[in-house]
Formats: structure tokens, sequence, C-alpha cells
């Protein structure tokens, strides 16, 4: 380096204060040296003393004033201008158009000359030009744009750039808010110029966006596949939707679609076999549509033949329970037992599918559904451990649990029971008995109810809420206060209230593994009346089968696999749950249970399951995140016993990176305004290029010798004033 280039200099960092301070300072010690010389007689001992003590109190006043050595060396490398350019998928869309005619192109041809290295030799000689993609993409339909660690990644350089150049059309999926990144290049000191690209304006496109398919049906039953389909088109739209099933068309339907609106339906899928589908919905492309990749979705369907097994307890045969039970015994699905105590006379109920007693452990943790009537926890009922034994088998064998209560009210005395955390509402001890009335009440759907699987009985939504408004009212109903904390209210009384709203009738919540739903009427059976079992059948089907959805999601004779969320997607984490039973058919409290994995890549991943808790009475649980989308090969494995239970578990990718998405350029303008940049138009190169010349050239690197605080100067002040104490002592001054 050259020296001539260095420039050195001595500072004070001070102000008026401490200067006036140090020089009044400086003045007395002279004026009181002087005085102290002339009257010793002018010895010169006394000469060297007080020239010593104003030599101390002049480098105390210099240190107050805070001197400094400074060094200021040229940069001695070349600054940097970085230009990131978007390489995400949205950069494909088709939105910018030269001139007034002539045909779009895409965002990523629209930037392709600024991200050409002969494009910035103008700023050769004074900046380094450095052309670097982000969020380059990929075939993984995870795969996002995050513009905040892009940013972030150049402002912690131990350099900073002089300037940023930013090609992007502002759209953001992943990470935090850019706004971070851009702060911090401020403080900084680096502008960023951003070129929008894109427009604001979507493009002229049917989109499915939405295909809801479950993870697994029943062998003969159907399932209702809702759909969405939006549309930025400027009119409305006829289309027609195609739904297909392995390739062969199963239906056709047209759709009239909203200007720039969407419209929700559903599809109708009734499978004869059991196995694996591929379901598949799209709409037909139209003229002047800009993306027809998202015309479609598709998904995987797993058909299973149907083995429920419901328990039906009850203590007196109600019209409810007669007619339920006839209901469920005439589902071929369905193998249904019943439990009914008469504690009148005595004695149970006889005849075909009736329990004389309640059921053993080895035989109760094979219900996938146990239903409780007009029944308590008292003589000639169910006893408090027959109770714990339905709490457990809700809390760890996922079955489902359904409260029926009646107008003898016998659900007062779960109290202090098991049954009582359960119980989904709070009841009213002051009328046990519910409350009736000589003109029926109406159940009223709450709005989640309105989009509840378990309240639909008609396929489409205005024909749903026209049933439930067409349906018989009852004459009775529980003596319910409100619904607990941690539920989920699907229908209300339309009529009734208490001090905290409308009734709560139909109430749902989750409870460990399994789900608990309470009917707070019993007249259900009412719904018959000019229709025979078409709704009654239907709502009680939909419930049992609810409520048994996740314990059927993979089954063994002596292992069961489920987990949550039934319908992962890519990066999700499953909560994973196992019931394992011994050869006898108790369930194992401890054993070394594991889950191994196959991704889609091939790669494997095992998973140890532990218990659930000292009472998990057969339940072990675990977590996995599910990187990839695809179809896992699953392999669940009790080493102890020797027992596997083989699955498939099919992970949804949702894209994040969608063709045809406007253009965010509010984002870019955020970020050019937070770090005193510009936004720039895309044709303006040649405007960039001028700004960055003009910026002002780069500080030089100064080094700073800080003298007052270093400890030579601390040494050299202590060694002065030891000197002028020791002289002192030796001149025999007091």
């Amino acid at each position: 380096m050259d020296e001539s280039m260095v420039q050195r200099s001595l500072v004070m960092v001070t102000n008026p204060w401490m200067v006036t301070l140090g020089s009044a300072m400086v003045l007395a010690a002279a004026g009181l040296g002087f005085w102290a010389w002339r009257r010793s007689g002018w010895l010169r001992s006394i000469a060297l003393l007080e020239s010593l003590r104003f030599l101390c109190v002049l480098l105390v006043a210099v240190t107050l004033n805070q001197p400094e050595w400074r060094e200021r060396f040229p940069p001695q490398v070349t600054p940097e201008v970085v230009v990131l350019w978007d390489g995400s998928g949205s950069m494909e869309t088709r939105d910018v158009v030269s001139g007034s005619s002539g045909p779009a192109k895409s965002r990523r041809e629209a930037v392709a000359s600024w991200i050409a290295p002969e494009s910035w030799k103008e700023l050769e000689g004074r900046y380094r030009v450095s052309l670097q993609p982000f969020s380059i993409k990929t075939g993984d339909p995870g795969h996002g744009t995050d513009l905040n660690a892009a940013l972030a990644a150049l402002g912690e350089r131990p350099v900073a750039p002089a300037a940023v150049v930013l090609l992007s059309d502002g759209d953001w999926n992943l990470g935090v808010s850019p706004d971070r990144a851009a702060t911090k290049l401020r403080l900084r000191e680096t502008p960023v110029f951003t070129v929008p690209v894109g427009s604001e304006v979507p493009l002229p496109d049917l989109i499915v966006s939405r295909f809801d398919v479950p993870a697994f049906a029943v062998q003969g039953k159907a399932v209702r596949l809702p759909y969405e389909i939006r549309s930025t088109l400027p009119r409305d739209q006829t289309v027609q939707v195609r739904f297909t099933v392995d390739e062969t068309e199963v239906a056709t339907e047209a759709v009239v679609i909203p200007a720039m609106g969407s419209v929700d339906l559903g599809q109708t899928f009734r499978p004869d076999k059991a196995g694996d589908y591929r379901l598949r919905l799209e709409v037909n492309g139209i003229e002047g549509e800009s993306v027809l990749e998202n015309n479609f979705r598709g998904a995987r369907l797993a058909v299973r033949p149907e083995e429920l097994k419901v328990l039906v307890i009850e203590s007196y045969p109600r019209w409810e329970y007669r007619y339920l039970r006839n209901a469920l015994d005439r589902d071929p699905g369905v193998d249904v037992s019943c439990l009914l105590y008469h504690p009148s006379l005595g004695k149970v109920g006889e005849g075909k599918g009736y329990l004389k007693v309640f059921p053993p452990d080895e035989d109760l943790v094979d219900y996938d559904v146990v239903l409780l009537g007009d029944v308590g926890v008292t003589d000639g009922q169910l006893t408090p451990a027959e109770a714990e034994r339905i709490a457990k088998l809700v809390r760890n064998q996922a079955s489902g649990l359904i409260f029926l209560p009646g107008l003898r009210g016998n659900q007062q005395t779960f109290k202090e029971t098991p049954l009582e955390e359960l119980y989904p509402v709070v009841l009213d001890p002051a009328q046990p008995r519910g409350w009736g009335s000589v003109v029926p009440g109406r159940i009223q759907l709450t709005e989640l109810g309105q989009r509840s699987l378990l309240t639909r009985l008609e396929d489409t939504d205005e024909a749903n809420l026209s049933v439930w408004d067409s349906l018989p009212g009852f004459q009775w109903y529980a003596p319910i206060v409100r619904a607990k904390a941690g539920t989920e209210i699907l229908a209300r009384h339309g009529s009734d209230q208490t001090d905290f709203g409308r009734v709560p009738l139909i109430v749902t919540k989750t409870y460990g593994a399994g789900k608990v739903l309470l009917m707070g009427t019993d007249g259900a059976w009412r719904w018959r009346k000019g229709v025979e079992d078409k709704y009654h059948y239907r709502f009680w089907g939909q419930v049992a089968r609810w409520m048994a959805y996740q314990r059927n999601m993979a089954q063994g004779e002596r292992m069961r696999l489920f987990y949550t969320p039934d319908r992962p997607k890519a990066g999700d984490t499953l909560s994973l749950n196992a019931n394992v039973m011994s050869p006898g058919g108790e369930p194992l409290q401890e054993a070394n249970v594991q889950v191994e994995f196959v991704t889609p890549s091939g790669a494997t991943d095992r998973v140890r399951l532990v218990p659930a808790g000292e009472d998990s009475w057969g339940l072990f649980s675990g977590g996995f995140t599910a990187a990839e989308a695809g179809e896992y090969k699953v392999r669940l494995t009790c080493v102890d016993e020797g027992e596997t239970l083989e699955t498939t578990l099919l992970v949804d990718g949702d894209v994040r990176e969608k063709i045809g998405q406007p253009a965010r350029p509010a984002v870019l303008d955020e970020i050019a305004r937070i770090t005193r940049g510009k936004m720039m138009e895309p044709s303006k190169l040649t405007e960039v290029i001028a700004a960055l010349e003009s910026l002002p050239e780069p500080p030089p690197v100064e080094h700073r010798l800080r003298i007052w605080s270093h400890w030579a100067w601390m040494l050299l002040l202590v060694t002065l004033l030891t000197a002028f104490w020791i002289g002192r002592k030796s001149a025999g001054v007091v």
C-alpha cells in the first residue's frame, strides 16, 4: 500500500465543557506552582517538584478531552453490488406485455437481460457485480420463496455490499416478512434497488383450489368429496366438471362459476370393492385461460371392508333406543351388542345380540363405539369400575362414546366418576329430569354444524339446511346449562336459552385418542315420519363411522395404528398412536413398539413409540415429521410379541409456488423505502446503473487508538504521580 495515501492525525473527542475545565486546571496548576517556587526562595528542588506537578495536571486535563490517534486507509477491496434475482416457480407466470401488443412474456424472461454479466460492464472498475439467484425452482411441491432469508444473508456478511438490486415479483410464501432483513441492511447503509416484474391483476384462470378426499372409505358406503373451484375471469363461466376413478369417467356436471368468485360443491362416490383408488377432479380449459396446470387435482383413496362393533348400554327400552338399535342392527357393516339393565325388574334384557353382563377387558377393547343411553353409575346399572373402563377405552383405544340422555336423569350420577370428565356439557342439578313442552322444539345447526359431515343429511348445503328445518321437532331435551370448554357445538335449540345463550343439543369433543358426542334430545326417532329410516339411519350411521374413523385407519389382529392429522401434508408432524394387544387379547402396558417409515425417495426412518402413561391400557405414542410428499410404506412392529402391521400413508404436497398469482410490487416498494433505495421499472436498466454510479464513495477504513484509555497512558500517569509523591517526601514538603 502507498504510504502517501494513509492519513494520520491526533484528535480530541471532547466538548466545550471539558476544554474549559482542562484549561482552568492547567492555569491553576501553573499559578500555584509559580507561587510555591517563589515562596521557597527559588529553590531548584521546588522548581523541579512543581514542574512535575504541572505535568501531571496537564496530562489529566488532556485525558479528560479523550485524545485519539487515527489512521485512515483507502478501501482495500472493491465494493460489491449484488444483483439478486428470483428463480422461483411463480416467475414462470406469463403476464409481462411489452408495448401495446404482442405475446406476453414470462416474468423470468422479462428480467433475462438484467442477469446477463454484460449488462453491468459500465460499473467495472468501481464495483464488483455479483449475480445471485435465490429460491431456484425445484421439483419439491413444498419449495417456496423466502425473501427475508435472501436479504438477511447479505446483511450478515462481514463486509456489507455497497448496494443490492432485487429482481422479483414480490411474492414470498416462506419465512417472515422481508421488512426485518431490510431494516438490518439499512443499519449497514446498504440501499436496495427493487425491480418488480409481473402484473398486479390476476390472469384469467380457472383453478381447482380444493379437493378434500379422506384417508380411507368404507366399502359399499357413499363418501362425499367436497371441492372448490375459483375463477379470476371477469365474467360468469359455465364449465364441465369431470370426476374420474382410475382413469374411468364416473360423473360429469355443468357448473356455473361467478366472475372473480368461487363455488363449493361436492362429489359423491360409492366404492363397491375394497382397494386403492386414484381419484381425479378436473374442469375443462376455456379460450383465453392463462394456466391449464391448475385445472385438476388428484388424490388416492383407500377403501376397506367395514366391520364396526357398537355397544349400546341402556336402562329402559324407550323409543329412541328401540329405533336406534333396529337401525344399527339392519346395517350390514355394523355388529351391534346391547346391554339393557331393566333396573325395576332386577334383570337384564335377553335375546339375540344382548349381553348378560358388562363385557370384560379383552372383549371391551373390540368395540369401536359405545352408546350410553339413559343409564347411570348406580345400583343395578354401571359400577364405578365399569365407568373407568369405558373412559380408558375412549382415551387409550380411540373408541367413540355417545351420550344419549333420557328423562329419568340417570346422567346426573356421573358426578365424581371417570365419566364426568368425558361429559361435554354442564347439567342443571336442579332439573335432573330435563325439560319438556307441548310445542315441539327445533334443532338449529350452528355454522360449524352446517359444515360438519356428521350433520350432513343431504349432499348440498341448501338441501341440507332445508331438511333440518323440516325435520319433526322434539318435546323433551336434557337439562343442559352450557357446553364445556374445548368442545364443538354442532346444533342448538331453536328457541330456548340459558344465561349462556341458546341451549346446545349436539356437542362433540376429543378425549385422549377418542371422540365423544352428546345428543341432547331423544326425539331423533321422530325423523322417520314420512321418510322412514332415511334421515334417522343416515345420521346415526354417520356418527358411528365418524367415531370409529381413527381406529380403522390400519388394523390387524392384535395391533392398530392411527394418527393425526389423518390427511397430512408435507412438513406436518404426525401424532402417532398404536394399540398393541397380547395373544390373549389383553392390552399391553410395556412393550418395544417401533414404526418404520420408507419415504417416497427410498429413505428409511424409525420411530420408537412409548407408553402413553402409567395407565396407558395398550396405548403407545410418538411423533413423526413427514418431510416429503407422496406415498410412505409403514410397518408397525412389536418386538416383544413378534407382531407386525403394514400399511401405507399418503402425504399431500401443496404446491407453494403457483403460476398465475398476481405480483406484489408493494412488498418490493416497502423494502426499497426502508433501505433508502428506490423501486425501478423493469425497462429502465440504465437508470439503475446511473443510481448506482451516483452512490457516494465507500468510506475509508479507519483505525482508532484511544490514547486516553490505553494502559500505557494510565501507567505513565501513575508513574508521574508516584514520582511526585516521593519528591515531596524527599524535599520535606508536608
